[in-house]
């Protein structure tokens, strides 16, 4: 198993950045492995919601079925899973302490199974160099909601 946690700052409030964070689709945006993202169901974002998700990580590409497991006022779950891994990315936003905007923690945890386990301590390093890229992109694009 595999765990990459982040904590940093952005300018919106968290009501801004859980209403965009929720639509994982916009994860295109955002994390630089994603390929696409594109929601499987319908209606509002909610406890339930769906996304198929092709990313590239390693020059491997990989597919997972997400699942917004939960949603509340300051943290969002999602569950991507598919034949050999199982990834929950804990997304938490709340006031930043230290001033105007939101503190944002992301952790990434990810569960590889059956062969694909032997690969745990190389893909520890590659999740490592993904989670700096993705709290640089996840700034640069939630700091662009504040107009």
């Amino acid at each position: 198993m595999t765990t990459v946690s982040r904590t940093f700052d952005v300018r919106p409030a968290p009501d801004l950045v859980l209403a965009y964070l929720k639509d994982f689709s916009n994860a295109e945006d955002w994390d630089p492995g994603t390929e696409s993202c594109v929601r499987t169901d319908t209606g509002p974002v909610q406890v339930g919601s769906t996304w198929h998700n092709t990313s590239k990580i390693a020059g491997i590409t990989t597919e997972l079925d997400y699942t917004l497991e939960t949603l509340t006022h300051d943290t969002i779950v999602l569950v991507g899973r598919n034949d050999t891994a199982t990834s929950t990315d804990t997304i938490t936003v709340v006031p930043n302490p230290e001033g105007p905007g939101s503190r944002i923690t992301y952790e990434a945890v990810i569960e590889l199974s059956g062969a694909a386990r032997i690969a745990d301590p190389i893909m520890k390093i590659v999740f490592e160099k993904i989670g700096s890229d993705t709290e640089d992109d996840m700034t640069t694009v939630l700091n662009r909601l504040q107009g």
